[in-house]
């Protein structure tokens, strides 16, 4: 069970559907605000995807009374930044506790009215064009999730990665589009906002009222995502590319972040590849020196995620030994066992990690927001003792269902002779 203290959080919601969560901290002098958009590459039209990506971009471009975002928070001593996945879209900044009306200001003026400019779209166009370019076509190992998540999701909207499918959809843009999905998505009803640090909850509710409580209420956003089918057939790729390395990708459909496995899984992934004492890093990267890098992690996808083993092979090693090896590493786990010892390790060592993260007030304001959006903003407490819960059987489960050949696509990926 949980030994720390709990978090204690207030709630409330606005009469326009924004949901705020306040988590009172009064050993920083700082306040983090963070609001989850609740849309990611997901929401997308499969002809204009990276519209999520850009946005994340477009809304540092300007609001209509407040031409420039980051001057006035450098100002008053802030800083910000965000990030956008498949699923969400996510901005985070901290200010000072004297100045955290400047943070509501800023945020509520882009919700309410980004400005939209001809200038601000064709420069954050022309940045996110070359992130493409640059992170994904130009790089070596860029493209590999542009490769991937086709072969592995053929119905899903996961099927393309947050820069998009392909440059020409953001070159090809236009304002109503944008206009369009910043409506449809960028409301407070559609919001997630949560103050974690030196603030009063008196405080943060007077704000909240003043700055976001005007703003209308959006649509009501029903998603209808297709469902992916199950999978039922080895799907491979491969590619030749200029790079030092080999490598390889082995890609297994897995359970949701939402669903109760997640937290076996999770530790599966751990028991494989999470430090110098795990199976595949001790066994073929450290005894057999068959890869340079080896890794194992399980996707937080809202809906069905991804399992990947990938690796970079050493010179030497036959692409067919270094698959070979894995899936012996794998099958392992789905024929034996894993000792209770051994699970308690990584257990032990997630219980710790997640309460490292609980000592800063940026990490506990997104993990307050992902947890409201999973449904229950209380459950960041209930974390550890979820994953203290799983069973060696349930591991042993769990490699069964997931490392089935017939469930995965393996992509190959070759450097030139």
């Amino acid at each position: 069970m949980k030994s720390y203290p709990m978090l204690d959080f207030k709630k409330f919601t606005l009469d326009n559907g924004l949901r705020v969560i306040y988590h009172e901290d009064r050993s920083t002098p700082l306040v983090c605000m963070n609001i989850l958009y609740d849309v990611g590459a997901r929401d997308e039209d499969a002809d204009r995807t990276g519209f999520a990506h850009l946005f994340e971009h477009l809304m540092f471009g300007g609001s209509v009374h407040i031409p420039s975002y980051d001057e006035p928070l450098q100002r008053v001593g802030g800083e910000n930044n965000a990030f956008t996945s498949n699923d969400i879209t996510n901005y985070y900044l901290t200010v000072p506790t004297a100045n955290l009306e400047t943070a509501f200001w800023l945020e509520s003026d882009r919700m309410l009215s980004l400005a939209f400019s001809e200038k601000s779209f064709e420069v954050q166009r022309n940045v996110v064009i070359e992130e493409f370019k640059q992170r994904y076509l130009n790089q070596p190992y860029g493209d590999i999730w542009l490769l991937i998540r086709p072969m592995v999701y053929k119905t899903h909207p996961y099927l393309w990665d947050t820069i998009g499918k392909e440059i020409s959809h953001i070159a090809e843009a236009k304002m109503e589009d944008v206009k369009a999905f910043f409506k449809k998505f960028y409301c407070p009803n559609n919001a997630i906002m949560v103050l974690a640090g030196n603030a009063s909850l008196e405080q943060v509710q007077h704000l909240s009222e003043k700055w976001f409580g005007p703003i209308p209420k959006g649509p009501d956003n029903k998603r209808n995502l297709p469902v992916e089918p199950e999978q039922k057939e080895f799907r491979s790729l491969t590619v030749e590319r200029d790079v030092p390395f080999n490598s390889i990708y082995k890609t297994y459909h897995m359970c949701s972040r939402k669903d109760k496995e997640f937290y076996t899984v999770d530790l599966l992934s751990d028991i494989l590849s999470d430090g110098n004492s795990s199976r595949l890093y001790n066994e073929l990267v450290m005894n057999k020196k068959m890869f340079s890098e080896l890794n194992a992690y399980a996707d937080d996808s809202m809906d069905k995620g991804m399992f990947v083993v990938s690796g970079k092979v050493q010179n030497g090693i036959s692409l067919e030994a270094a698959e070979q090896a894995i899936e012996t590493e794998l099958e392992k786990l789905k024929n034996e066992k894993v000792e209770e010892k051994e699970l308690k390790k990584v257990q032990n060592k997630v219980e710790a990690t997640l309460e490292f993260s609980e000592m800063n007030i940026m990490n506990k304001a997104l993990n307050f927001a992902v947890a409201e959006l999973l449904g229950d903003a209380n459950s960041v407490n209930k974390e550890s003792e979820k994953y203290l819960a799983v069973t060696t059987e349930q591991v042993k489960e769990q490699a069964n269902k997931i490392f089935r050949k017939e469930n995965c696509s393996t992509l190959y990926y070759l450097a030139k002779k």
